[in-house]
């Protein structure tokens, strides 16, 4: 299931992207929260002229941002990854938003009251919430837009988010109906909502593009609205003014949005350059904002009055093919993390300040003890090359081979990502005596690949939907859309279970410490750095909102 960046919100461009849990990143992937690739629909309509870089034209107060890549939708039930969250992050706007301290705050909702039970949420949307054409939001097109990504047809990557709400699993899984679904529309400003469990970051989790609404009239007359500047329909404080595909978009400020008043800036344009070298030489020209710092560049700029440097919650990991020769023996998987150096991976090959990952879970999740969930855990996995030398060779003897089966790890296209799955390759050899194939893919299609299950090794990232433990743990339950590995596990699907239903907030925590021990244990995927945020930022460019869980936010970005 389930990924920047100049820029993009918690992490960078030149670093991902798809998740996501989550999806996937900018530096090449599109998970459910994973991150495409730091670095990761069209349909001309009649009489449409072609649009050129040269003919958009850009006014004086203007941002000039790169989003590395094509959004993979703008359909917010479909965009499930990093490089198509940040924009729908300013296109649209949920019932909740972050704030300055990256808390859920009000956003279409004005207020909302719990139940002493925890189970019943009513949202009180705001009077003078519009669409960008001008239609009053209403609390039906939230509706709309949550049995829409629920609907099995709709084959939406984030719906596994939803699963909170009561009867929300049943009817994507094909056992329910969309009756059962406790999502309703009260009256045109009332939105009722009952969950299965309480969910002490329900308002969090409504933060992520997932649970944006969707303007239910235009959908129901053009299904493709989401794919042209010229037919989207937003409710966020920009709208889409332009979007000349694989190469830019123009987003305008939106004169209907509820708080216009505070939106200072009157363009935004993003770029779309997968390439950490070109997007810094046109941030060096002028011609871009902000971009992120590439690798080699690292300990001559890093230092800077104009580098941003901050948190980001998510993790760059390798997963094995449990179903595909040889990583079918637990051994074998064990022996090829054993043999990566992390440190060596973090300070010579990404840079940065990166941080090496010897768990899978990032720093950063609070325990109800008020311990950090990574310093309870401790370190899972470690660089041991002659633990890695035994257990291969174990691995090997219990599977019968003489030698390994030729072995091919893929990534998504990027230079950061080339950078260390070659660092990779130089350690498996070094430490293994495996002579690894290196093969590079396009997202789109290395995304396609990974979900079949018809990659052995292959690369990925994951960006945190919201801030709790669970949404990583639980994309590796059976049949999960983030899982991508084969792997299935009875205990571990329980495990998940408890995390996610028990009440007592600390026994839920030790479910979910012991599910990354089994993890680790088992060693279906290699944890190999945590993300941060670095950035380079122009002379007056200020307001930026970069959330370490969630997505970047230009509601009060300005260029003095």
């Amino acid at each position: 299931m389930k990924k920047l960046l100049i820029f993009l919100s918690a992490v960078f461009i030149v670093f991902f992207l798809a998740a996501c849990t989550a999806t996937e990143d900018p530096e090449g992937e599109a998970e459910p929260k994973e991150q495409v690739d730091e670095e990761e629909e069209t349909g001309e309509q009649e009489g449409e002229q072609e649009t050129t870089e040269e003919e958009i034209t850009l006014g004086e107060n203007v941002l000039r941002l790169n989003n590395g890549t094509e959004p993979a939708s703008l359909d917010p039930s479909i965009g499930f990854d990093e490089v198509s969250w940040d924009p729908l992050n300013n296109l649209m706007e949920g019932l909740t938003r972050l704030d300055e301290e990256h808390l859920p705050g009000p956003g279409t909702a004005e207020s909302w009251d719990i139940s002493d039970d925890g189970l019943t949420y009513t949202f009180y949307l705001r009077e003078e919430a519009s669409w960008s054409n001008g239609d009053p939001v209403v609390a039906a097109d939230f509706e709309y837009a949550w049995k829409y990504m629920l609907d099995p047809e709709t084959a939406s990557p984030a719906a596994f988010l939803a699963y909170f709400i009561e009867g929300a699993e049943e009817y994507n899984s094909g056992e329910g109906s969309v009756d059962d679904v406790k999502v309703s529309a009260v009256d045109e400003k009332t939105l009722e909502v009952v969950l299965a469990q309480p969910t002490g970051f329900f308002l969090d989790l409504l933060t992520n593009p997932a649970f944006f609404p969707i303007n239910q009239q235009v959908a129901e007359s053009d299904p493709n609205w989401h794919a042209e500047a010229e037919t989207f329909v937003g409710n966020g404080p920009f709208t889409l003014e332009e979007w000349n595909h694989d190469e830019e978009m123009l987003f305008a400020k939106n004169e209907y949005y509820w708080d216009t008043a505070a939106v200072k800036l009157d363009q935004i344009h993003f770029a779309m350059v997968n390439d950490t070298n070109t997007q810094y030489q046109m941030f060096e020209a002028g011609e871009l904002d902000t971009a992120s710092i590439p690798p080699e560049l690292s300990d001559e700029l890093i230092d800077g009055d104009n580098v941003f440097i901050g948190p980001s919650g998510g993790l760059e990991f390798f997963r094995f093919n449990v179903e595909m020769e040889p990583f079918q023996n637990k051994k074998i998987r064990q022996a090829f993390s054993h043999a990566i150096n992390r440190d060596d991976i973090a300070e010579f090959v990404v840079k940065n300040g990166v941080e090496p990952a010897f768990g899978f879970i990032n720093p950063g999740h609070q325990s109800p003890t008020g311990e950090d969930f990574r310093d309870v855990n401790g370190d899972l996995v470690t660089f041991d090359p002659e633990l890695a030398e035994q257990l291969l060779e174990e691995g090997m003897a219990e599977e019968g081979y003489e030698e390994l089966p030729e072995i091919t790890l893929n990534y998504n296209t990027s230079d950061t990502n080339k950078a260390v799955a070659e660092a990779l390759h130089g350690m498996f050899k070094e430490h293994l005596g495996v002579e690894v194939t290196l093969e590079n893919l396009e997202w789109n299609v290395f995304v396609d690949a990974q979900q079949a299950l018809e990659l052995q090794f292959s690369r990925s990232s994951f960006i945190n939907d919201y801030n709790d433990p669970i949404n990583f743990l639980e994309s590796f339950i059976t049949d999960s859309y983030m899982n991508r590995t084969g792997f299935s596990n009875p205990e571990y699907d329980d495990l998940i279970v408890k995390g996610k239903s028990e009440a007592d907030e600390e026994k839920r925590w030790e479910y979910l410490y012991e599910a990354e021990k089994m993890l680790a244990d088992e060693m279906i995927a290699a944890p190999l750095r945590y993300y941060n945020t670095v950035v380079l930022e122009a002379d007056g460019v200020e307001g930026i909102l970069r959330h370490p869980v969630g997505y970047f936010d230009l509601k009060y970005a300005e260029k003095k």
